[in-house]
């Protein structure tokens, strides 16, 4: 797991800025609210704000990011004020909770601004709850998520900008198209529903820090489009609650909330939670759960007894989840998992071409885009492939055709990568045997994404050809024919049948 994180590839590094640039800007978040005279009530506040703006926040295109950065209070404060206005009426409280769960699932399919505001308006709820606020604080509230969300859009968008020109990734659809033929429908239901067990479960382990169970049940869906990644995702959750309880208790408790300690190990988790979050889930929840634990501290309340509170709501919480998707309106895995990788290999396919393009001296032509984004899908991939290989999945056969097609899509990437980096070299000048390998290429996850994939069989296993860019076109080849075999049922109608 270790070596998962630490040595994955990050193309331009991306994690790194990512993560780096989240410091910044919920560390300067948190110093605004400190100069405007802001409690430590409001600074958690608007470190969170900040902190969410950053992270949820992934539309293609700077200009459309910074839209949704300025839509982002516009959903928050109403939900805060209707959180504030509701807190001393449990009914009413759970009730409109719960339609905000359902309202912030729901919104996913208007693609990531849809799914930015949706989680805001979720989290603006919880972090009411977690604070305890009333409407008595709503001016200082609504202050420290106004000034936090210009804090780090200041950062985003004026000190530390670097463009990001990613196609939206978008959940896949399920087989209808409207109503309950629509994931991102099936899942509010779900979720609706997970939640309202959590919640009620959770009010049983604890009135007052029952919304742990609910956010546990919240955070399991997110990212997640079929059954099978759901309850890969519980379980991940609650093994990065355990870790991070286990870690974290022998860590926090000797602070005893010092401010200046605590500020800088809440710097490290933060950056955890931002370089982790693309590549393990289980690693960024450890990251989360340490970042809880020492904000409990800062407000006196840490103690043992409040770690094992939190394991058990977050074990409720994905019980919801896992019997939400077992029983309510549940989406296989097999349809989702079938259009992640068709459009990994379509990105494969756009590579090659842009690469291609380079060679031949296109001007404009830049591939690099290209593989940031096939990082991304192949990240999606992985998630919607971890309950085929999974060790306790008792399918052997079918578990070792999709680390086969693991092991074969990672072995594209590889080549990708390496013919782009061949194809940046201002040396690199047009060849026609290039031009025709990136064709071949072209040509083979055509067929490969079609129904006739007779012609790859008869691809030689080898061409000619010493030169670093033919080289990396030809593995690329021999990859794309062997995932012929894998991706396909007898009867070749389906990607890695589930």
């Amino acid at each position: 797991m270790l070596r998962r994180v630490f040595m994955a590839p990050d193309p331009g590094r991306t994690r790194l800025r990512f993560a780096a640039r989240a410091v910044l800007g919920i560390g300067l978040a948190v110093v605004v609210c400190g100069l405007a005279g802001h409690s430590l009530v409001g600074a958690v506040t608007g470190g969170l704000a900040a902190l969410l703006a950053l992270f949820t926040v992934t539309d293609a295109t700077v200009r459309g990011q910074a839209v949704t950065t300025a839509l982002l209070p516009a959903v928050g404060l109403p939900v805060l004020a209707l959180a504030a206005g509701l807190h001393d009426r449990p009914a009413a409280r759970d009730l409109a909770f719960l339609a905000v769960v359902g309202a912030g699932v729901y919104a996913r399919r208007w693609g990531p601004r849809g799914h930015s505001l949706g989680v805001f308006a979720f989290m603006t709820f919880f972090v009411a709850q977690f604070l305890h606020a009333t409407t008595d604080r709503l001016p200082e509230l609504y202050a420290a998520v106004v000034l936090s969300v210009l804090s780090a859009a200041g950062v985003r968008f004026g000190l530390w900008c670097y463009e990001c020109r990613l196609p939206p990734v978008r959940q896949p659809a399920a087989s209808g198209s409207t109503g309950l033929g629509r994931v991102t429908t099936r899942q509010a239901v779900q979720a609706t529903a997970a939640a309202g067990f959590a919640l009620v479960a959770g009010q049983a382990l604890s009135g007052e820090r029952w919304y742990w169970a609910v956010g546990a049940a919240w955070w399991i869906f997110v990212n997640t489009a079929s059954r099978g990644e759901t309850l890969v995702r519980g379980f991940r959750r609650v093994l990065g609650t355990v870790l991070g309880i286990v870690l974290g208790l022998p860590l926090v408790a000797p602070l005893q909330g010092a401010p200046v300690p605590t500020a800088v190990l809440l710097a490290v988790c933060v950056f955890g939670i931002f370089y982790t979050a693309a590549v393990s889930y289980t690693w960024m929840m450890l990251w989360v759960t340490l970042l809880a634990e020492l904000l409990y501290g800062l407000l006196g309340v840490f103690t043992p007894g409040l770690l094992a509170l939190r394991f058990a709501e977050t074990a409720v919480g994905a019980l919801g989840a896992v019997l939400a998707v077992l029983f309510v309106l549940p989406v296989t895995t097999h349809a989702v998992t079938h259009a992640w990788i068709r459009r990994a290999l379509r990105c494969v396919h756009a590579c090659t071409a842009e690469a291609a393009a380079r060679l031949a001296g296109v001007p404009g032509a830049d591939p690099a885009p290209r593989v940031a984004e096939l990082e991304q899908l192949l990240g999606r991939v992985r998630l919607s492939v971890a309950p085929l290989v999974h060790p306790l999945n008792p399918m052997a056969g079918r578990r070792r055709r999709a680390r086969r097609v693991l092991d074969l899509l990672d072995a594209c990437a590889r080549e990708v990568r390496g013919l782009v980096d061949v194809a940046a070299d201002p040396e690199a000048s047009h060849n026609t045997r290039l031009a025709a390998a990136c064709h071949r290429v072209e040509r083979a996850v055509e067929a490969l994404t079609g129904e006739d994939v007779r012609d790859l069989a008869a691809r030689p296993a080898h061409h000619p050809g010493t030169e670093p860019a033919l080289a990396h076109l030809h593995g690329l080849e021999r990859a794309l024919a062997d995932l012929a075999a894998p991706l396909r049922t007898p009867t070749g109608s389906r990607l890695v049948g589930a």
